[in-house]
């Protein structure tokens, strides 16, 4: 208390020095000394007193105080001259400009960003004790990347207007890099094995992408954190980091760093149980279990099982359950049991759906994908599934789900669902150059979310030497409100083989025009069925030099007519997480079309279609994929040729050129050799994605490895392995903004004589 009495003597005795002595008097009058840039408002506005109070030695005190409080005048003094108070002040310097020097790694608008959060700032009064705290901030910077031998020093010039230049001089010097990791009281493993589980390392070839040689506080926190995962991960129940040092070299380049850890005792489980109020049977509980006696100890299956029991529980409402595991452990016998408390919490209902950012998209369409519904239990799995199934449509580039509870309640939580709208309207342009066709093109414009319904837009233009397709779709994915889909389909395809350079497919023309409408019903939440009817005229023209078996089909040299009305059914299931990247799931698609008897045509196809997903590593993902079918005719008439099936390109077996690889014939006017297609066709793929080196966004890119076999066989030939064809290669993908891009590098393992092979093969547009 006598030191405070102290210091506020010494206050008084400081401000009443300035305001000198005064005999109290009535101002009549107020005049300001000293200004270059504050205006004598800002000086009115802080004073206590105004033209006509009485001015005495208290308040010319309280005047003082107020203008130096301001902050603008490092001296402030109060004098009478007869009735006028007299008012002399000399003001602070401001700061006119901030400049950096030497600041290669940081740019110098984010550096006076940062100093301006200090309260250093162009226009601001300049303090020049801030100065040190401006110094220790850009240092601070530095350190962060690791430079820590960067040097910052100020540099203070004067400027007219009682104004100044602030100056920072930096020297960033070189990054320290990290030149050893030792582990101090492994004895169960190596250190070789333990320096695995770290990000930081010493440099190698990736480090100046990966940044992985440079220290960081936090990214050691969590390489520790690794450490003690793997050890608890391996039964160590017992393990602990003692100590860790960081030390740097006297030059500031180099750091070492020393963990010293106890590892204990390797722990076995010697009993698992369930307790609290389960609200489920322990009978459909126990399958959750991720460890069972006599496992060796695992912290991650300890927090599986309570993420297990936990999920399960939401499913059937109780959002907020909370399972806890309670380990007993017998140092003794190197044993470890646990219990897991369940406390259920109390069972929600959802109260509202609320909807974010869907600007273009109207709600219904987001709300027809919904599985959880308002006013219903909360289920976690349903949420779950609603999720991927606005992921699925397209419509957006990212979907996040919150749960909050209501407040004020206990047993009710809103739903909001925030999502970021992606284009779904797209003009592609594809053009390819192959030394059959020549020049091919394709014009494709699609909206996948027509006026934010939802419905599906899509027309089309390919063409090229043989080739040219004119189309037109609409589907509505809820025509019914249960889901039931309905589309129409109008097309135009000419095909003219006599114009390529060299001969692949039997020489013929055809004009097709059709119409055709279709239907899909969903079964389950993973499988719908599909049926449609398509009406479609054909026109065949031929000439003498082609196919026997083109010929044998019209029973002429001319040509016929091959008019049909076609039923198209399907069944699909459909598991995947992604319809474009997939990372695990599964595809299973079964189709079957059939001419209706009475037209021109009596055929029927079937094909059948497996492909499995499978993450077996962060963003590394495994696919196999088998792909069948079998043709024929139910009448009297031969089967067409044009639905033959025809395999090879990138779509089936990459290598080789599109459809090349099957039956084939010779012209013996030309001696072309071409391809016919067949009536049965096995495709066979296994590829392995990965994430592109140096690209962080998985979700636009994937690299992929690759190995294809099939071959498509005629009516008259046995099925057989000999005769398919294998290749391997290379992959990329890319989600670009103009469409799905595909690019192939791929070596055909076994080609035979007449095979057409490609090297390089890319597909750009709407069937990617």
């Amino acid at each position: 208390m006598f030191k405070i009495r102290i210091i506020s003597a010494l206050v008084f005795a400081f401000f009443h020095h300035y305001a000198l002595a005064l005999t109290p008097f009535v101002i009549k009058d107020i005049r300001v000394e000293g200004l270059q840039r504050t205006e004598a408002g800002t000086i009115f506005n802080y004073l206590p007193v105004e033209v006509g109070d009485t001015m005495d030695e208290a308040k010319a005190t309280r005047a003082i105080k107020s203008l130096y409080g301001t902050g603008f005048f490092k001296d402030v003094r109060i004098e009478a001259e007869g009735d006028i108070l007299l008012i002399s002040v000399q003001e602070r310097s401001s700061i006119a400009r901030l400049e950096f020097s030497g600041n290669r790694s940081f740019p110098s608008d984010k550096m006076a960003e940062g100093l301006k959060q200090i309260g250093i700032s162009e226009g601001l009064i300049f303090d020049k004790s801030e100065l040190d705290r401006a110094e220790q901030e850009i240092k601070r910077q530095y350190l962060s990347t690791g430079k820590y031998g960067a040097t910052v020093k100020t540099v203070v010039s004067p400027l007219e207007r009682n104004r100044v230049a602030v100056r920072f001089e930096i020297v960033e010097g070189k990054v320290a890099k990290i030149r050893d990791i030792n582990i101090i009281g492994n004895e169960d493993f190596t250190l070789d094995e333990l320096r695995t589980e770290f990000l930081l390392t010493t440099p190698n070839w990736m480090s100046w992408w990966n940044k992985d040689d440079q220290y960081s506080k936090q990214k050691l926190a969590a390489d520790l954190e690794t450490l003690k995962s793997f050890y608890l991960n391996q039964g160590y129940l017992e393990f602990s980091v003692d100590s860790t040092q960081v030390s740097i070299s006297p030059d500031k380049q180099d750091i070492y760093i020393t963990v010293n850890i106890t590892e204990g005792e390797k722990y076995t489980i010697s009993d698992v149980k369930l307790a609290g109020d389960l609200k489920l049977p322990e009978t459909e509980l126990e399958p959750l279990l991720k460890l069972k006696k006599g496992d060796t100890f695992n912290r991650t299956s300890i927090t599986q099982t309570s993420q297990a029991i936990s999920d399960r529980l939401s499913n059937e409402g109780y959002a907020f359950a909370n399972v806890n595991a309670v380990p007993e452990i017998n140092k003794e016998a190197l044993t470890a049991a646990f219990t897991f408390f369940v406390d259920p919490g109390r069972r929600v209902y959802v109260r509202r759906i609320n909807l974010t950012g869907n600007a273009r998209t109207k709600d219904k369409a987001l709300r027809r994908e919904m599985r959880q519904l308002e006013s219903s239990w909360y289920a976690g799995d349903k949420i779950k599934r609603s999720k991927e199934r606005l992921d699925r449509t397209q419509f957006f580039e990212n979907v996040e789900i919150e749960t909050p509870a209501v407040p004020g309640s206990t047993d009710q939580v809103d739903v909001n669902i925030n999502v970021t709208e992606r284009s779904t309207g797209s003009v592609q342009l594809g053009a390819g150059l192959s030394s059959n066709d020549g020049v091919v093109l394709g014009f494709n414009v699609s909206q996948q979310n027509f006026l934010g319904t939802g419905n599906r837009v899509n027309a089309q233009i390919n063409t090229s030497k043989v080739n040219t397709i004119y189309s037109l779709s609409y589907t509505d994915p809820y025509f019914t409100p249960d889901g039931i889909s309905r589309g129409f389909d109008v097309y135009r395809r000419d095909v003219d083989t006599g114009t390529r350079q060299t001969a692949q497919i039997g020489t013929y023309k055809s004009s097709s025009y059709g119409l055709g409408v279709r239907f899909g019903l969903p079964l389950t939440e993973l499988s719908f069925f599909s049926i449609g009817l398509t009406g479609d005229i054909t026109r065949i023209d031929l000439q003498s030099d082609s196919p026997i078996q083109y010929l044998n089909f019209c029973g002429n040299t001319s040509g016929c007519d091959a008019n049909s009305i076609q039923l198209q059914t399907g069944w699909t299931f459909d598991s995947r997480d992604n319809l474009l990247f997939p990372n695990r799931g599964v595809l299973q698609r079964l189709t079957a079309e059939v001419s209706t008897p009475g037209l021109d045509l009596e055929y029927y196809k079937l094909e059948y279609q497996h492909a499995w997903y499978k993450d077996i590593f962060k963003n590394v993902t495994v696919m196999l994929n088998g792909d069948v079918g079998y043709a024929g005719t139910y009448g009297s008439q031969n089967y067409p040729f044009f639905k033959n099936f025809f395999v090879g390109g990138v779509n089936s077996v990459r290598g080789y050129q599109n459809g090349s690889i099957g039956p084939r014939d010779l012209d013996p006017a030309t001696g072309n050799n071409f391809s016919v297609g067949g009536t049965t066709k096995v495709v066979g793929n296994a590829e392995l994605f990965i994430p592109i080196p140096l690209i962080k966004d998985s979700s636009q890119f994937r690299l992929s490895a690759f190995m294809d076999t099939g071959r498509a066989f005629g009516d008259r030939e046995s099925v057989s392995l000999n005769g398919l064809r294998y290749s391997t290669g290379l992959g990329l993908s890319w989600f670009s903004p103009f469409g799905p891009l595909k690019l192939v590098f791929a070596k055909p393992l076994n080609e035979k004589v007449g095979d057409s092979t490609e090297t390089i093969q890319f597909q750009f547009g709407q069937q990617f």
